[in-house]
């Protein structure tokens, strides 16, 4: 089977051996399910279906960042327990990864019951000189970690204004370099608070999952994937933490979904231009979401128009004439861009 990998640049033959690994970086549940989301899961849903017909054995990890910067002011606004709300979106996740025909995962690690293994990561970086504290927040001093980049390819000032753009502070005077990001800091006023020996608070981000993995796989997992948004900077990350913890590297292969969009931007919650797969799924036969998705090819970046669903339905329904006729499915369009 061949795929392409971000850290290589190219699209490779995967080395692997019956047994394989998987870890995708799931939800933050604070929100419905959106066609990024979709497309992204299905996307791994496809491989993990191909490396199962050519005779592996797939563990696939996907995670729930269930405590973090967005569920917890989300959780605030609506005047309820961030749990409480993490509960309902994992569970409606759930239905519409089903209804996509996604097969589940082997695990669903939550971040808020890893915490013990988070902290014991972040005390083992700040005894090998990795992490430090400023302002009562423990940070990756990315300075022990020359390879840091490595994953994206971007240079230096492409990195911080990604930073700046997707969660990072790199303009705080308290940090040694801007790159640097949150292990460990303290809990706002009614935020959920943990003890350690970095003083009560909460995870940073990046750490949660690179504790995830570890206890999963160990040092490395065969495949990690996650949506393209997330090379940089929380895969950059996750590796710069989890080479300085295993000295190896978390994953043999990087593999990554393109985005959406919709309306011409990339869908996204700021700026309000989501498609919830739960509105889609009241319109038309989640079978035909699944069609129309994936007609897109994995990596491609593309945008969603009104009536793909529509379209989408139209094919399935030819599909299953066809089938029911003895003829094979038939769609109509031209086909889906093919390979890895």
């Amino acid at each position: 089977m061949r795929l392409y990998d971000t850290a290589q640049r190219s699209i490779v033959d995967l080395d692997v051996g019956p047994d394989v690994g998987m870890y995708v970086c799931g939800i933050t549940p604070y929100d419905s399910t959106h066609l990024g989301h979709a497309a992204t899961y299905l996307a791994y849903d496809l491989v993990v279906r191909r490396l199962e017909s050519l005779g592996n054995s797939v563990e696939l990890v996907r995670n729930f960042t269930d405590v973090d910067d967005s569920i917890l002011p989300k959780a605030a606004e609506l005047g309820e327990h961030y749990l409480t709300l993490a509960e309902r979106e994992m569970s409606r996740f759930a239905d519409d990864m089903t209804a996509l025909g996604t097969r589940p995962p082997a695990h669903e690690p939550r971040a808020t019951q890893s915490i013990d293994e988070i902290v014991d990561a972040i005390g083992r970086l700040d005894a090998a000189g990795h992490a430090y504290c400023a302002d009562g927040v423990t940070y990756f001093d990315v300075a022990t970690f020359p390879r840091f980049g490595r994953l994206s390819g971007l240079d230096h000032e492409s990195m911080v204004n990604l930073a700046r753009a997707r969660g990072g502070s790199p303009d705080n005077p308290a940090q040694r370099n801007p790159l640097d990001f949150v292990l460990w800091q303290p809990s706002a006023p009614g935020e959920p608070s943990w003890e350690s020996p970095f003083g009560p608070g909460r995870p940073g981000w990046h750490i949660e999952c690179s504790a995830m993995g570890s206890a999963a796989f160990g040092a490395t997992v065969d495949i990690h994937g996650g949506g393209g948004d997330l090379v940089f900077p929380h895969h950059e990350c996750e590796i710069a933490q989890s080479e300085s913890l295993n000295g190896a590297p978390p994953a043999r292969y990087w593999v990554h979904t393109g985005l959406v969009a919709y309306a011409g931007e990339k869908m996204s919650k700021s700026v309000g231009n989501l498609v919830f797969v739960s509105d889609l799924r009241r319109e038309v036969d989640p079978r035909a979401i699944r069609l129309a998705v994936m007609a897109h090819h994995y990596r491609d970046d593309w945008e969603w128009f009104d009536d793909e669903a529509a379209v989408a339905q139209r094919d399935l329904e030819r599909m299953l004439d066809a089938a029911r006729a003895g003829d094979g499915p038939r769609a109509a369009g031209p086909p889906a861009r093919a390979g890895p």
